[in-house]
């Protein structure tokens, strides 16, 4: 393709993005089953391998999002894809059950890496939702 910033109809940044917030889930929900003990006011009935289970799906959902908008269904794969950068921020709910305070510094960096990291797949999904509406919405 003549534009640099797609490789095979994906726009590069986003691609990017999936593969760090990608990386930093590995990072969050692995520290999570290995720690699950020591993580504050976990529920008592999770275990590691639910955990590594939950990571899977979520991955799972990122990896369709992809595949969809790689084989060009733009608008389904970028909205299956903006549902996985949601998946992202459900690690902040650690707060609800304790606050920042009584993580520890390991579990705060997991936490915030993947939240961040999920918001730049967000904020590339909705950059390119709306490049699409521009090209697409003719006004009256």
């Amino acid at each position: 393709m003549g534009n640099h910033s797609q490789a095979r109809g994906v726009d590069v940044p986003l691609i990017v993005f999936l593969l760090t917030y990608t990386a930093a889930s590995v990072f969050h929900y692995t520290h999570n089953a290995v720690f699950l003990d020591q993580y504050p006011n976990m529920p008592a009935w999770l275990s590691p391998t639910q955990i590594y289970a939950t990571w899977f799906a979520v991955t799972g959902t990122g990896l369709v999002g992809y595949l969809l908008l790689r084989r060009g269904y733009r608008f389904t794969g970028l909205t299956v894809l903006a549902a996985y950068g949601a998946l992202g921020l459900d690690g902040l709910g650690h707060y609800h059950l304790a606050p920042l305070s009584v993580h520890t510094f390991t579990m705060n960096l997991t936490i915030w890496l993947e939240a961040v990291t999920a918001m730049l797949v967000l904020v590339a999904v909705a950059t390119l939702m709306v490049e699409r509406l521009r090209h697409t919405w003719k006004p009256a």
